[in-house]
């Protein structure tokens, strides 16, 4: 079968070892190792190649999977190849096969007719296409000081693709939103492990799931979803942390009012202030859902400790990202934030991209010296001097510092 130009074979399936086996496997399969700055240890991790459809991948958890990207990826190119994009699942039991063909996307709730789509029926919908960043909301939790509990990343749990597929907003429309509607959830394939924990489900206020932008991707990279990343269907909310980007979706429910079931109401909440940046132990602020990403960057040619020769210029790149829109300008120091120089803006892939940057430092004496690199995105909002803290370890957008030995 044929969705959009992009074939789409009739079953994707996790073949070899399965999920379960790989959890029991683990000391075999580990295919070297690599070090991450995590300020809490342990810092060793494991590097894997078992997963399929992935490269070799820092294993942070077997079951749920998370793998995470090792962070020389981003240097190689501005879209995270497929098998090198980072995966984190909530429960482990995921399918390890979908048959594509039999596959149903259900639209229900409060609307005009409820509908059970095949894939086949959502490609005659328009195609629509874009950039965006998929970042978990924990990206760079293992850096947080003091430790805060949960999956320790590094960098790597986020990733950048040209995602395919068809707007929300026309699958809404093919089901007619009746009056009163103000939100839509979403849920996948994936189920809880035991019967009384929460299934995961996200939502979004209507006017957003309705904006355009919000998609139904089943492809990613010019090719198809990889299963561990949500093969057939993956919500993509772009702009936004990728606790909302359900995978395997096949439950699309229109609400008459607010969802107030676990993943919104108690998971993934953030402090309701500027940056969920508080002081640890504080206590008496008011919490809301995570929602909309913040500006980041990162050197991507240089690692932290790297030597360099003196009396040389010091050419550094990266990467950088708005967050809930595009990229303004990026700022490089070689003086750990005294003085500033403005990088190099790289090719303009959309708002919610990936945006490469390149500079150069003059000739650096000899020691030690702290390169520092900041982002402001086009809303003029601009990465903090100070890492940000708070209980859940989500929403970390502090300026990154690379350590120069110059000699």
């Amino acid at each position: 079968m044929h969705v959009n130009n992009y074939a789409i074979p009739r079953r994707a399936v996790l073949a070899g070892l399965g999920l379960g086996g790989l959890a029991a496997a683990a000391p075999a399969w580990a295919a070297g190792s690599v070090k991450l700055p995590l300020r809490g240890g342990p810092d060793a991790r494991d590097l894997t190649t078992a997963f399929p459809g992935k490269g070799s991948m820092i294993l942070q958890r077997t079951r749920p999977p998370l793998l995470e990207t090792p962070f020389e990826v981003f240097d190689q190119g501005l879209f995270t190849p497929n098998d090198r994009f980072y995966v984190r699942w909530h429960w482990a039991s995921i399918p390890t096969e979908v048959d594509a063909k039999a596959f149903r996307l259900k639209v229900r709730g409060h609307v005009e007719q409820e509908l059970s789509l095949s894939l086949d029926e959502i490609a005659q919908l328009p195609r629509f296409e874009i950039a965006a960043v998929n970042q978990c909301s924990g990206n760079s939790r293992g850096l947080f000081e003091p430790r805060v509990p949960g999956a320790q990343w590094a960098n790597g749990s986020m990733g950048n693709a040209r995602w395919t597929g068809v707007r929300l907003k026309d699958v809404l429309d093919r089901v007619g939103v009746k009056a009163g509607a103000v939100q839509v959830r979403f849920s996948g394939l994936d189920e809880p492990v035991v019967d009384d924990a929460p299934d995961f489900k996200k939502s979004l206020d209507l006017d957003h799931a309705r904006d355009g932008e919000v998609m139904l991707a089943y492809a990613m990279n010019g090719t198809q979803l990889p299963l561990l990343n949500g093969f057939p269907l993956r919500l993509v909310v772009p702009g936004w942390y990728s606790t909302y980007w359900v995978k395997m979706l096949s439950d699309i429910e229109v609400l008459d009012k607010p969802d107030d079931q676990y993943w919104m109401k108690t998971a993934y909440r953030i402090p309701d202030v500027p940056g969920a940046n508080i002081k640890p132990g504080q206590t008496g602020f008011k919490t809301v859902p995570i929602n909309r990403m913040v500006p980041r960057s990162f050197v991507t040619n240089l690692q932290d400790g790297a030597n360099v020769a003196a009396g040389a210029p010091v050419a550094v790149r990266g990467i950088a990202f708005g967050g809930d829109c595009g990229v303004r300008t990026v700022e490089i120091s070689g003086d750990g934030g005294t003085t500033w120089k403005p990088a190099q803006l790289g090719a303009d892939e959309g708002p919610y991209s990936f945006r490469r940057f390149e500079g150069s430092l003059p000739a650096l004496a000899a020691g030690s010296h702290a390169i520092m690199v900041r982002c402001t995105n086009t809303n003029g909002l601009a990465q903090p001097m100070d890492q940000v803290w708070n209980g859940a370890g989500f929403m970390q957008n502090g300026v990154e510092t690379v350590s120069l030995q110059v000699a």
